[in-house]
């Protein structure tokens, strides 16, 4: 966004702030219908809730319905609880029905029968309300066009105009049997350029990739990914083409999935944001960190174990905070490369070997490395050299349990459906803490007569 642009956004975003203060709605529409699409939805996203629901119901529902698409689902949620019945309806109309099924879904299910019997086009809506949020089924959209083999190149450019589709549609249709079943798929292209005469049946493509309706839409989103698909389309359990779903609506799975994951290696999540209210960070927050508490006590006790050692040598027990800390960056490294891998589909269990020696190999000669520079660094500010040899050992061991445990802690908690983002950095660290508290401190021990 240019300077100008910005400045223009802002004026507006004043402009309509002192119209609705004033109760002039009129105004308030006026300043926002000037602006573009995008710069409407800033500045109806700077908007505060009760503002919003108050211009919304007054805008051109196919304006409203742009802006609503856009804004974040809790917002979503936030507006439509104070819009009316039968505003809402309106505005849910000129929606696709996967984007209309998504905000309907934040409501109760008394106000979803309500709002759908507002609605002209609640059956293309309804189907889609049974199906999970994050699965297939409820990512797909119901409107879309189908052929039939055997339809004529003309037919079908024919239906294609008379359907007059928008600008969401892929570029390419698929092709169903007199069941519905899913036959085949054409590109645009293809038909254009083929005879007009010729028959669909002759010229689409017979291996179509599909998707179940209830497969989850992590998987949806790596399938796209993987083959640069703009649409893919969505069965049951017949093979009956159900839906479709555009590249545009895995984009945001994309974005939602990543974000959960980053969240989640934090132990925060997903549903949190900058704005949750201190009550609710609370409440996610906490209980992440009393789990984390209680994995530092036991990383206390193995400490507390050589207490006799750091009383004769104490300057171990500065140091243990090198270790402690070089420990859990190179599992978290590890960590967050692999968690990202699972999610993408970029490794499975039957890559776990692999990655644990390529991960076991790579702490090794991160610990070499480490060693080297701890070592020399204990050394010339203790003048110990013993002291800086142990280091050193231990800086080496623990790189290597990094390696472990970082690459093999995943794919454990994933075979136990246990969602790697969320538990694998706790117990990881744990085992980074203990090993390397139990390397530096127990050779200690064993060399104490020499420190002494």
């Amino acid at each position: 966004m240019t300077e100008l642009t910005r400045d223009v956004v802002d004026h507006t975003i004043e402009q309509v702030r002192n119209a609705l203060d004033h109760s002039d709605i009129t105004a308030a529409i006026g300043a926002l219908e000037r602006l573009k699409q995008e710069d409407q939805i800033e500045v109806f996203d700077e908007l505060n809730v009760e503002h919003q629901a108050e211009l919304l119901p007054r805008l051109d529902p196919e304006t409203a319905a742009d802006i609503v698409v856009e804004l974040h689902q809790d917002d979503q949620a936030n507006i439509a609880e104070r819009v009316s019945d039968e505003a809402l309806g309106r505005i849910l109309d000129e929606m696709e029905p996967d984007d209309a099924a998504d905000v309907i879904g934040e409501l109760s299910q008394d106000r979803q029968q309500r709002v759908l019997a507002e609605m002209d086009e609640a059956e293309d809506v309804r189907p889609l309300l049974i199906h999970p949020e994050e699965s297939a089924g409820g990512l797909m959209t119901t409107s879309f066009l189908t052929l039939r083999p055997g339809m004529t190149c003309q037919d079908a450019i024919n239906a294609l105009r008379e359907w007059n589709p928008d600008d969401e549609m892929p570029y390419y249709l698929f092709v169903i049997d007199r069941d519905r079943k899913l036959v085949g798929v054409i590109s645009l292209r293809q038909l254009l350029v083929s005879n007009p005469s010729r028959l669909i049946g002759e010229i689409m493509n017979h291996n179509v990739v599909s998707v179940p309706v209830g497969i989850d839409q992590e998987e949806v989103a790596n399938l796209i990914k993987k083959y640069d698909f703009l649409a893919l389309p969505v069965v049951d359990a017949d093979n009956r083409l159900i839906g479709i779903i555009t590249v545009d609506d895995v984009v945001d799975v994309i974005e939602e999935e990543a974000t959960e994951d980053v969240y989640r290696l934090g132990g925060v999540p997903d549903e949190e944001s900058v704005f949750s209210s201190v009550g609710e960070s609370l409440r996610w927050r906490l209980p992440w960190l009393l789990i984390n508490l209680a994995t530092a006590f036991l990383a206390g006790w193995v400490s507390s174990l050589f207490d006799k050692t750091v009383a004769l040598v104490p300057i171990f027990g500065a140091l243990q905070t090198i270790v402690a800390g070089q420990g859990g960056v190179a599992v978290t490294q590890r960590l967050t490369v692999i968690v990202r891998g699972i999610a993408l589909g970029q490794a499975d269990m039957k890559d776990t070997r692999r990655i644990l020696w390529k991960e076991t190999l790579t702490g090794f000669l991160q610990g070499i490395a480490i060693a080297i520079v701890v070592g020399i660094g204990v050394a010339i500010w203790q003048h110990q050299p013993l002291v800086a040899g142990i280091m050193a050992v231990a800086m080496l061991g623990n790189m290597v349990v990094a390696g472990v445990v970082g690459a093999i802690i995943p794919f454990i908690l994933k075979k136990a459906h246990i969602d790697p983002a969320l538990a694998s950095s706790v117990i990881a660290t744990t085992f980074t803490d203990c090993c390397g508290f139990s390397f530096s401190l127990g050779l200690a021990t064993i060399l104490i007569k020499y420190l002494t």
